[in-house]
């Protein structure tokens, strides 16, 4: 065998066995979601739930996860608007506008990634307090939902690398700079703004701290929250447990599944720098 093929063929053995562990956990958390308590503890775990059942799916309607599954969408899509829009506009600027202290600013900015985001918990909760917003479904948006400095530095990197010859033919043509946002930037960034669309999703579908503190009681509570008071309500119910875990990580995979080609080209295009 060449050593070119032999090199490729070892190189998909060792993907194909890191991609059965990373998956692993969660094919057995489907399947034991499908078992009936019984089945479970009667039964070695890798078996096949024989029959299935959707009774652990059922429950959780009852259990109000419905309603946790659209306050947790509602949170995510307010979250990637906000997060889309703002860090757009903070990264043009960045970019593509000339203004004093521009690069000092923006520094300035990024830097603050290096401070732990458990340092801000408290500050926003003080602040929601004051705003009277606590335990309202703006506490849970109002703190994420202006851009973050990982969006604007990913979506600033990739509007560099838009020619400066078609912004200032635009510029020439009479186009202002929201018109040259809109019109030039947008367009051909789509690919980047799906990148951090998922991201935005995947950061915050699962988010648990700050729901936690900013809200109480059913009415605003999110998905990782009702799950946890769920696992403390439910001891040793695993099948119950798991089918909250399978419905928690569905829509992640749905969203990858629809967003991958963008993520790829991004990535493509980001290499040719």
């Amino acid at each position: 065998m060449p050593s070119g093929k032999r090199d490729s063929v070892s190189a998909y053995l060792v993907l194909s066995i890191a991609a059965l562990l990373i998956l692993a956990p969660y094919a057995l958390s489907v399947l034991t979601s499908l078992k009936t308590p019984q089945q479970y503890f009667t039964r070695p775990p890798l078996d096949f739930p024989d029959p299935a059942t959707t009774a652990n799916y059922t429950a959780l309607g009852h259990a109000g996860f419905g309603r946790a599954a659209l306050v947790t969408a509602l949170v995510v899509a307010f979250l990637v608007l906000g997060q889309i829009v703002f860090s757009a506009m903070a990264a043009f600027a960045f970019a593509h506008l000339r203004f004093r202290g521009r690069d000092a600013l923006f520094w300035m900015y990024l830097a603050t990634l290096m401070v732990p985001p458990v340092t801000t918990v408290m500050p926003w909760y003080l602040i929601m307090g004051e705003l009277g917003l606590r335990g309202t479904f703006w506490a849970l948006v109002l703190p994420y939902v202006l851009g973050s400095p990982y969006a604007v530095y990913l979506l600033r990197e990739n509007f560099r690398q838009i020619p400066e010859e078609l912004i200032t033919a635009a510029r020439l043509d009479g186009a202002s700079a929201f018109d040259v946002f809109y019109h030039v930037i947008l367009p051909v960034s789509r690919p980047i703004l799906a990148t951090l669309a998922l991201i935005t999703v995947v950061a915050n579908w699962n988010g648990f701290l700050w729901p936690l503190i900013a809200t109480s009681g059913p009415k605003w509570q999110v998905l990782s929250v009702a799950t946890a008071n769920l696992q403390s309500r439910e001891v040793g119910n695993w099948t119950l447990v798991t089918a909250a875990t399978t419905v928690a990580i569905l829509p992640l995979l749905v969203c990858f599944i629809l967003a991958g080609r963008h993520i790829v080209r991004s990535i493509a295009l980001t290499g040719l720098k």
